[in-house]
């Protein structure tokens, strides 16, 4: 299994000389989408680490960087930190050293080393057809982010999208190698919709996709129907469209979740049909099956 990543595959792959292990990078940093500044730390940790994860990948060792605004006190800096940490501790990633800088907007996040067996990860263009898709986390973070900013999220709503941006996706990477994953990513900023059509797009195949089995969280249908939709998510949607068959049968408020920019979202498994059922089962709700790669007209998504 050949481990050279796509053009758009979530971290750098590198083989060292004579190492039992290939070596995963990657780098991301987020702004804040909730206003405690420890939970916005563990959100940013756990959104940069997912990029190792959806390699197949274990995180190491990290750095960590923030950006922080005048006027705002250290007692706040260190809350962040606190946050960052303690998602690293779970993640059993070593934080060894970072940076801090004054910022006109706070941005937090970390560069990660992982490792992954050698030639092993996963990649973009390992996809192929009659596998069925996972994902393991329900979407909808960016237009309940975008809602709360205009005050119009619901509490509950909020707590549900938290949760999910803070978990690990650990448990799912876990899962997934020993249920013969060959290729995934973690539904990030491109949204579901970008992110299945690099998938696709690099390994010269085409996917299904149940609408209706998507897991979303509570609250997103609403906020995508009233309009609070990121620029972001906007933008994913047309980066797409061109790709896409049969988006108009669904409603405009689910094809707007579908394509919505989500941060430290589930990961997308491309997994033998045999063992996905087990795989949901091993991890529970809300994983579920979503759809399948097929070898219909290459490098486009059917919508059903």
């Amino acid at each position: 299994m050949s481990s050279a990543p796509g053009p758009l595959d979530d971290a750098a792959v590198v083989h060292p000389e004579g190492a039992e292990r290939d070596m995963v990078l990657t780098l991301d940093v987020i702004t804040p989408l909730v206003d405690d500044p420890e939970t916005f730390g563990r959100i940013a940790a756990a959104n940069a680490l997912s990029d190792v994860y959806a390699m197949g990948g274990r995180p190491e060792v990290a750095l960590s960087f923030v950006g922080i605004p005048d006027g705002v006190g250290l007692d706040v800096l260190e809350q962040i930190l606190h946050g960052v940490a303690d998602k690293a501790r779970e993640a059993e990633c070593g934080i060894v050293g970072g940076h801090s800088i004054r910022d006109s907007e706070p941005k937090v996040g970390l560069a990660v080393v992982g490792s992954v067996a050698r030639d092993g990860a996963w990649t973009h263009r390992q996809a192929t057809a009659g596998q069925k898709l996972v994902l393991t986390k329900a979407l909808g973070t960016g237009v309940l982010a975008q809602a709360l900013r205009a005050g119009a999220a619901r509490a509950e709503d909020m707590d549900h999208a938290v949760r999910s941006m803070q978990a690990l996706n650990a448990r799912a990477c876990a899962a997934g190698l020993g249920r013969g994953v060959t290729a995934a990513t973690d539904v990030t900023g491109y949204g579901l919709l970008g992110h299945l059509w690099h998938m696709v797009s690099a390994s010269g195949v085409a996917a299904r996709l149940d609408a209706a089995r998507v897991p979303l969280l509570p609250g997103a249908l609403e906020a995508a129907g009233a309009g609070h939709v990121p620029g972001g998510s906007k933008r994913n949607l047309s980066y797409v469209k061109a790709q896409l068959r049969g988006e108009e049968s669904l409603p405009p408020a689910l094809l707007t979740v579908l394509a919505d920019a989500q941060t430290s979202g589930g990961l997308l498994l491309c997994v033998p049909a045999a063992q996905a059922d087990a795989l949901v089962t091993e991890l529970g709700a809300p994983a579920v099956v979503i759809g399948e790669i097929v070898a219909d007209e290459p490098k486009t998504i059917s919508l059903g």
